[in-house]
């Protein structure tokens, strides 16, 4: 699996996309954080916060992992590699798990450089370093569950197509569903089911953890869709072998 996860990085970085994910994420939270005037703008906010950045990432990642993980299978279906690869002496979730794992050290990369982001509000903090550390790590560790979870997703979606697009586009329906469908649900059903209907949606699960107190429950969830959902795609890629 060792070599597959690092053809699957190699080919990130070998073609244009790679690269792309990372200076967009990078632009968008960059023009956000520092340029447009708002309540995210970390300069003219007056609080030694980056909770812009843990807000706007969630939404701009509906977009971007699905622009990373369309090419995971439909990529290989089209050009007639995924056959090639099915007859090598390796396992579905070995295959599917390289794709998934090459798809988060992106993420990493990608998430990397907005350390700087905190690192610029710690010292310009008055007094230095007056952040709340705490929300500020279990908001990354929100972050890398939501990425995980959208990524599972995309990577299941594009076991289905070997149209490119037509991967993305559905799965950016799918984790928006997952993101806000089940919080929207929970404003128009009786109010005994309200709990239930909201703990099923990843919102909120990232907003407890993104306020420093990482609950079991919540990384419980989040691992549970991240097996779920490749745990699907490898029955798919399995029917595929047959």
């Amino acid at each position: 699996m060792g070599t597959l996860l690092q053809k699957e990085i190699a080919s990130f970085f070998n073609s244009f996309t790679g690269y792309l994910v990372i200076a967009v994420f990078l632009l968008i939270t960059g023009l956000f954080l520092f340029v447009f005037e708002g309540e995210m703008n970390i300069i003219t906010s007056g609080y030694a916060s980056v909770d812009g950045l843990f807000i706007l990432a969630p939404w701009i990642f509906l977009f971007l992992i699905p622009a990373i993980s369309m090419r995971f299978f439909a990529d290989e279906k089209k050009s007639g590699t995924l056959e090639l690869l099915l007859t090598l002496p390796i396992s579905d979730i070995s295959i599917v798990s390289a794709k998934f794992l090459a798809g988060i050290v992106l993420l990493a990369i990608a998430l990397t450089p907005t350390l700087l982001y905190v690192f610029t509000i710690y010292a310009l903090g008055s007094p230095p370093g007056n952040i709340d550390s705490g929300a500020t790590i279990g908001a990354y560790i929100g972050l890398f569950c939501i990425g995980g979870v959208y990524m599972a997703i995309g990577t299941w979606i594009s076991s289905f197509t070997d149209n490119q697009i037509i991967s993305f586009i559905v799965s950016a329906v799918v984790c928006f569903v997952f993101f806000m469908g089940f919080d929207s649900l929970a404003t128009v059903i009786p109010q005994s089911f309200k709990g239930i209907v909201s703990q099923l949606g990843i919102q909120e699960h990232y907003n407890s953890i993104s306020r420093g107190v990482i609950d079991t429950r919540d990384i419980i969830y989040f691992l549970s869709c991240i097996v779920f959902f490749l745990y699907l795609t490898t029955l798919n890629i399995r029917k595929t072998r047959k």
